[in-house]
């Protein structure tokens, strides 16, 4: 009897040991050392950038070349930094150079254009990325850059049309279009196929720029597949390329929180990143792993940084779907959530835009209206989690359980994208 207890015992440890392994997908020795980068070469060559244009331009005005060279470097500095201002001071220098050249140089148009996307100012960025298109110059340039727009705008139909024109399996620039192109229609195979494929074109490149890039979408991607793995690897690759990205760290920081349950070993990554950047939507995953661990005053007071770091009028619509979302939770500010909603589907009529705005017609008890936008707008038009857990509580809401339920079904299938919280609540719906 004690052989046969002895064996019953030994199995329940490696039965528990192997579960431990397949659960855990990160380990700090991989990753240690970029959370204590003492300096940010990156910062540094941005900032001797942005100087030694400065004084180029200050001591030949006349060269508005040199506003676009300024431009970039602030542009950096707001991608790495997360501050605001280089954003907005780029858009100014951008604005300048354009002006000089009456809004007739592609190169600056399209650059200008980059920048309103980094704003979510998409109608905007559009426009002059027309203007470019009829100019002429570098067409190519400027109709990969529609692709970007109209995929941002949720115009599946013209990004179509432009991918037709500038076809070329052999071209970086098209394969990740194609990428996006098929990871916005659903095809997320395809999506990664593509970026992998993407990556092989300039893997053996010193392209370090390009490279940390496709590593930071590969781990996306990878992550939406359900391949952590795949998904944890890519982000260590793009930290040995730049120890300071943020992103990367975020996605490893998220690997642990939402995969391995463990938000202690998460809150000291984004206690890193923290370091370097002062991206708002930070304090948003803290309050998460606050609600996860039941600290909810911790949440609360997360919250409230997030809203006090927004509450700047230069951050204009970019965090308008975080903003609607937590609007919507405040039965007093549930009005605001929805004007909000409106002025995004306004701005950018996609299924995300739909979904905010029948979202706070939900929380505002206007079930039937919230239904009817989400039925006609967003499930048909979406495969994303996130958009289709809200659909599932309208359908609810509504009394189409059968409905509700199938999607169920699917969700299930996508709890690391959801995260454990809304995980927990999909278990109860």
């Amino acid at each position: 009897m004690k052989t046969i207890s002895y064996i019953i015992v030994l199995f329940l440890i490696i039965v528990s040991c192997s579960k431990q392994t397949k659960q855990q997908i990160t380990n700090p020795k991989d990753y240690a050392n970029y959370l204590k980068v003492t300096e940010n070469v990156s910062l540094k060559n941005a900032q001797e950038e942005l100087e030694f244009w400065s004084a180029k331009l200050s001591t030949t005005p006349n060269q508005y070349p040199y506003l676009q060279k300024i431009a970039a470097a602030n542009t950096q500095l707001f991608s790495i930094t997360g501050n605001i201002e280089y954003l907005k001071e780029a858009e100014n220098n951008l604005l300048q150079a354009n002006e000089k050249t009456n809004y007739d140089n592609a190169g600056y148009l399209r650059s200008l254009a980059r920048n309103y996307v980094s704003q979510h100012r998409f109608k905007e960025a559009l426009s002059l990325l027309l203007k470019a298109e009829q100019n002429g110059e570098n067409r190519q340039l400027t109709e990969f850059q529609l692709i970007d727009v109209y995929l941002e705008l949720g115009n599946i139909k013209k990004a179509e049309e432009y991918l037709s024109n500038v076809k070329d399996f052999n071209s970086f620039e098209y394969l990740i279009r194609i990428s996006k192109f098929s990871d916005a229609i659903g095809n997320l195979d395809s999506a990664i196929n593509y970026l992998e494929k993407a990556l092989k074109k300039i893997e053996n490149s010193n392209k370090s720029d390009l490279l940390e890039w496709t590593y930071t979408n590969l781990g996306d991607y990878y992550g939406h597949a359900g391949r952590l793995q795949d998904s944890y690897q890519s982000y260590l690759k793009a930290l040995a390329i730049n120890p300071t990205n943020s992103y990367a760290k975020k996605g490893i920081a998220w690997i642990i929180f939402s995969h391995e349950k463990n938000p202690a070993k998460s809150l000291d990554i984004l206690a890193a990143i923290e370091q370097e950047t002062m991206a708002p939507d930070l304090h948003l995953l803290k309050a998460e792993i606050a609600e996860y661990s039941g600290n909810f005053a911790e949440k609360e007071q997360q919250i409230k940084q997030y809203f006090t770091a927004v509450n700047n009028e230069k951050y204009g619509a970019m965090y308008a779907k975080y903003n609607v979302v937590l609007l919507a939770d405040d039965k007093t500010k549930v009005k605001e959530a929805i004007e909000i909603a409106k002025k995004e589907v306004l701005e950018r009529p996609t299924a995300q835009s739909y979904d905010l705005l029948a979202w706070a017609y939900f929380k505002n008890g206007d079930v039937k209206k919230a239904l009817s936008i989400t039925e006609k707008q967003v499930i048909p038009h979406t495969f994303e989690p996130e958009l289709l857990f809200h659909a599932v509580q309208i359908l609810k809401a509504n009394n189409k359980n059968k409905e509700a339920d199938l999607l169920v079904a699917d969700l299930k299938e996508s709890s690391f994208e959801l995260g454990p919280n809304t995980a927990k609540i999909l278990t109860k719906l």
